[in-house]
């Protein structure tokens, strides 16, 4: 008999060993700044959570002007307006939806509520309705403004459902963890994407990292995230955020180096600062490829924050894996096609806006 056969292999590289040791020491070393990581984190999640379940409801104007929840679903209407108009556009439309909103809240949901019909004592009323109303509404007005009018009456369709499947409120947790994850993975890619296009030294050290990032399957972002963070959405938020920055960084960079050469030298011609040609000529050129890692960093965030729900994250997640575990097929296909409505929702999006942009459409003219 071989004895190597019986015992297995004389000696084990203990890398594993390394690694849960590196975990362990950065988690007692850092206790204090996860601890601010998470709660910053679970506090961005519940108050977008609370935007998007339960906007609304308020007793007085002032009530109203008091909520973070209210200023931040104008602000949001606010910053779309501007970012497709200007600031006249982008301040018409802070003001004007925020007077929608409370015209909705104080005026119409009183009168409809006591025009309830006779009868009707087991449907939701008006008033329990008007939330979801303003969401969806939001959220419409977004798709007509990005995609046209096709996608704004699919988005209403498939939000309707998910609100009639009683999805409604982990449907909208699942799309603020995405949002959460989505937002700093941007926020952390492209920075690093245009260090890599600028520097080649950069580049050479950063592929192989996002090769390893990519490659690595998607559970075992969990374990780590599990030991720091223990479970719920920050686990949810930290290990989509690690899993879906890669493609951001790659389309950045790569948008940046597809750059005409002859352009970005005229600028330098003119006199132009580094800093100024890349804010005025480079990510201009290159934001539709960047868009296209964008909507690459929402697909991947949106899948892992399902699979995250097997880690107390929350969301449909939740549901999925409940379904899993009881083979309810009933359950698992509702949270599933609810997950599905959101993807086609956020790619839509996400395609519609670069197609928007002034290069895009520059292309098309051609």
């Amino acid at each position: 008999m071989n004895l190597a056969a019986a015992t297995g292999p004389l000696y084990r590289l203990p890398i594993g060993d390394v690694v849960d040791q590196f975990i362990d020491y950065i988690t007692d070393a850092w206790a204090g700044l996860f601890a601010f990581i998470k709660n910053v984190l679970i506090g961005a999640y519940k108050q977008l959570v609370g935007i998007l379940t339960n906007p609304g409801g308020y007793e007085s104007v002032v009530d109203a002007f008091k909520d973070p929840a209210f200023w931040g679903l104008v602000v949001i209407f606010g910053l779309i307006g501007w970012a497709l108009g200007n600031w006249i556009s982008g301040l018409s439309t802070f003001v004007g939806f925020g007077a929608l909103y409370l015209v909705f809240d104080f005026v119409l949901t009183p009168q409809m509520n006591r025009l309830k019909p006779f009868g009707l004592e087991g449907y939701p009323s008006f008033g329990e309705v008007l939330p979801v109303l303003i969401v969806i509404v939001a959220l419409t007005l977004i798709a007509y403004a990005a995609s046209g009018w096709l996608m704004s009456l699919v988005t209403v369709l498939g939000l309707v459902l998910i609100y009639i499947m009683n999805q409604w409120d982990l449907a909208m947790g699942t799309l603020s963890l995405v949002i959460i994850a989505s937002v700093l993975a941007v926020i952390i890619a492209v920075p690093i994407g245009i260090l890599a296009a600028k520097s080649r030294i950069a580049s050479v050290i950063i592929r192989p990292v996002l090769d390893f990032m990519q490659t690595m399957p998607a559970f075992v972002y969990l374990i780590p995230a599990v030991v720091i963070f223990r479970t719920g959405p920050t686990v949810g938020i930290i290990a989509t955020l690690i899993f879906s920055m890669a493609p951001g960084v790659r389309f950045t960079e790569l948008g940046i180096r597809q750059v005409d050469k002859e352009v970005v030298e005229a600028g330098h011609a003119f006199g132009s600062s580094p800093a100024r040609i890349l804010r005025q000529i480079e990510m201009p050129l290159a934001l539709p490829t960047i868009m296209a890692g964008i909507n690459q960093v929402i697909m991947l965030a949106l899948s892992m924050v399902v699979i995250a729900g097997m880690v107390g994250a929350g969301g449909l997640g939740k549901d999925v894996v409940s379904a899993l575990s009881r083979v309810d097929v009933s359950l698992g296909f509702e949270a599933g096609l609810a997950v599905v409505i959101l993807a086609i929702y956020l790619d839509r999006i996400t395609s519609g806006l670069s197609n928007r942009s002034a290069v895009a459409r520059a292309n098309k003219a051609r």
